[in-house]
């Protein structure tokens, strides 16, 4: 028992792990990259027109976030400090985590959206290719007021 109670007191003496907080300059430079080479494939879908703008500006903002804390990861210490996480990588990937749930409950929502826009598409082609067979036939929704939206 009492040699575990020393070996206990001769590790708080060492320095904690905490306090070693650098990162080499090849895994910086590794980093930036791969960050970089990431912003160029998103640049290069835009141009193609595969990825629309709106998302394009939230990758390349991700993307630059990226960089910032590749060249400089000291950053993380005063927020990790702030925050109360004694390991800086765990910001990342909370602040990831949490970014991709923001993600995903945004496509829901536009999911939603467009399904309701294509089933409203498909009862208007439905009462177009209605009328183009048979134009005398009388419709219910022609009675109907017409709802802006």
């Amino acid at each position: 028992m009492t040699t575990l109670v020393g070996v206990l007191a001769r590790a708080s003496d060492t320095q904690p792990v905490d306090d070693v907080r650098a990162m080499s300059i090849g895994g910086r430079i590794l980093v930036a990259v791969l960050t970089a080479l990431t912003l160029l494939f998103i640049l290069r879908l835009v141009r193609r027109g595969h990825l629309r703008g709106k998302y394009a500006l939230l990758w390349l903002a991700v993307g630059a976030a990226m960089v910032g804390f590749a060249i400089y990861p000291d950053v993380l210490v005063p927020i990790g400090n702030a925050v109360g996480i004694s390991y800086e990588p765990a910001i990342i990937f909370l602040s990831a985590i949490a970014f991709l749930f923001l993600v995903v409950v945004h496509f829901s929502y536009e999911l939603s959206r467009l399904e309701d826009r294509t089933r409203t598409l498909a009862e208007e082609l439905a009462l177009l290719r209605a009328d183009a067979l048979d134009p005398h036939t009388p419709h219910p929704q022609e009675d109907a007021p017409e709802l802006d939206g």
